[in-house]
């Protein structure tokens, strides 16, 4: 048999180092947690391994998630899905780099009850005049929602107080046997004059007395991720404070729509309202 020359032996050798799979370079680990929510929770996705100074990218029904750094090559976002969402299993397209993953996220089917309420028909059939402060109002708050901030929020989110709750988040209300409203947030039992604490690290951008809130507390906590606190007696913040998680921020009362001393605790994510309890849960 001839030998092989010194060339042929280079050849041979960088054939078969070509053909020996390595790892890639920019292998990455992603999961979805929870991976089964209901209408209206919010939910999150972290991204481990990443290598680059590049963060992920994601869709969730052709929206963009908003991404931010937990570590070294790690990333994490925090999105939602609406409180009208239908029982189905939605596919999120992620990709880093020229890495593409799909995620799934499982939305099962909502189960929320059925309250009566009596309230003052003043509080109920707004005049004239109340509709237009409303309408006011509601494009307030729109323009708020639409603030494009970076990342203030530090680590998990918490309950603004630490009472049982009175009404739960997507309960149906039926007011004075004829007005129907949805609840968009959760309703706290509290004290009069009780200290409220900031639910995470942000900023203030609304300190207002409210037709249907009363007097409201808004955080912003960067990327489209806001806390509201409603029906207060007073305020201890005013717009352009930062405050810190478990700050006191103002004192439960009941201004506004409200039958009684409590705290309506709210939370938006992207402009979806969000089930308090689902982000509270969530480990950051």
């Amino acid at each position: 048999m001839k030998a092989l020359s010194a060339s042929s032996l280079l050849i041979l050798w960088s054939i078969f180092f070509l053909c020996v799979p390595t790892p890639q370079a920019t292998a990455f680990q992603a999961r979805v947690f929870p991976s089964k929510i209901q209408p209206g929770d919010a939910f999150m996705i972290r991204v481990n391994g990443l290598k680059g100074a590049t963060g992920p990218t994601a869709l969730l029904n052709k929206e963009p998630l908003r991404f931010s750094s937990c570590g070294g090559g790690c990333y994490v976002a925090i999105a939602a899905v609406d409180l009208n969402s239908r029982p189905r299993t939605h596919r999120i397209a992620l990709r880093a780099g020229k890495q593409k993953r799909v995620l799934r996220l499982r939305v099962l089917k909502g189960g929320f009850k059925t309250i009566h309420l009596t309230l003052p028909d003043e509080k109920v059939s707004p005049d004239t005049e109340d509709i237009e402060r409303i309408k006011k109002e509601a494009d307030l708050l729109k323009s708020i929602w639409e603030i494009d901030s970076e990342r203030l929020w530090e680590g998990d989110f918490v309950l603004p107080l630490e009472n049982p709750f009175s009404t739960p988040f997507g309960t149906k209300r039926i007011i004075n046997k004829e007005a129907v409203s949805i609840h968009q947030g959760m309703d706290m039992q509290g004290e009069e004059g009780e200290g409220i604490k900031a639910s995470n690290r942000g900023r203030v951008v609304l300190t207002e007395e409210l037709f249907f809130g009363g007097n409201t507390v808004i955080l912003d906590h960067g990327q489209g991720i806001y806390t509201v606190y409603m029906h207060l007696s007073g305020f201890s913040v005013a717009p352009g404070n930062l405050v810190a998680k478990n700050d006191i921020i103002g004192f439960v009362g009941s201004s506004g729509r409200s039958s009684g001393p409590h705290l309506h605790f709210g939370v938006k994510v992207a402009g979806i309202n969000v089930n308090p309890v689902s982000i509270t849960g969530l480990k950051l």
